[in-house]
């Protein structure tokens, strides 16, 4: 992998846990993440203007990633209602490029290294040691785990959609934008069911939320869909989790949050299979 495509998927990965640090500040998490979706398409719809229009055979990848998206967020917003999955969240991007790695050499012959296996393992394996941080029953939870690694599934899932499909495209940034009004809209449609007039909430009261939490976010994920035309898809998955790793940092130097072994163990070791993923290539 490139340093040019290293450092803007680690800027993606930045610009992730930034996004996700804004809208944890808002406790309905129906209306946080409804503000993001929605707040995509704007800047979805500019990006269609300045860019050619993915080509015809990739609308499948499109249809899929919408599903998968929606899926996912929907998924975590079940999974939040019931209480248990904020317990173990990282086992759940942990798992998620190393679901993406299997998938990548099994199933779509995928010629990955050794090294970079082992830099795929260490990384996920620093971003799962954070489960450890919270004091509650953690993994002895079977609910929890279960909930987490069906995320990580998801996560898994739409990532090598999207990187297929982008590459289909023709123009990542074509394909991402029509990839999220397609999933803004299928969201738009289960979440007035879900929450009826929630919609109009965000759109009039909450809209600075959505503008914000949306370009970061859009922003964020439209680099990791151009990183996953250029580099390996669970190269470039590995290192868009980092991002709870700089969710973690912004915890401590913004929000004063105490830094225990635990933490800096996860950090170093996340670290360390960033530098490997870099030093191999």
């Amino acid at each position: 992998m490139s340093l040019t495509v290293m450092t803007i998927v680690l800027i993606a990965a930045l610009l992730h846990a930034s996004w996700n640090y804004l809208v944890k500040q808002t406790e309905d998490k129906h209306l946080s993440m409804s503000a993001v979706v929605l707040g995509h398409t704007p800047f979805a719809a500019a990006a269609l203007l300045c860019t050619p229009l993915p080509e015809l055979n990739s609308l499948p990848y499109v249809i899929a990633g919408a599903v998968l998206h929606t899926g996912y967020q929907l998924f975590l917003l079940y999974s939040y209602r019931i209480g248990d999955l904020s317990q173990v969240y990282p086992l759940a991007r942990g798992v998620a490029p190393l679901f993406v790695a299997g998938v990548s050499v099994l199933l779509l012959g995928v010629n990955l290294s050794q090294f970079e296996m082992v830099a795929i393992v260490i990384i996920g394996t620093g971003i799962m040691s954070l489960t450890l941080v919270r004091r509650s029953d953690g993994l002895r939870n079977g609910r929890a785990t279960s909930l987490a690694i069906i995320t990580g599934g998801f996560i898994a899932a739409y990532s090598i959609v999207d990187g297929l499909g982008a590459r289909e495209a023709g123009t990542a940034l074509g394909f991402y934008g029509s990839l999220s009004i397609l999933n803004a809209i299928i969201f738009a449609v289960f979440i007035s069911f879900i929450r009826p007039g929630l919609i109009k909430k965000v759109v009039f009261q909450n809209y600075r939320l959505a503008l914000s939490g949306g370009c970061a976010s859009f922003t964020a994920y439209a680099l990791v869909i151009w990183a996953f035309t250029l580099a390996p898809i669970a190269l470039v998955t590995a290192l868009r989790e980092t991002s709870i790793i700089f969710a973690l940092l912004l915890g401590v130097f913004v929000l004063k949050e105490r830094l225990d072994l635990i933490k800096l163990i996860a950090t170093m070791l996340t670290m360390l299979g960033v530098g490997m993923l870099r030093v191999n290539r």
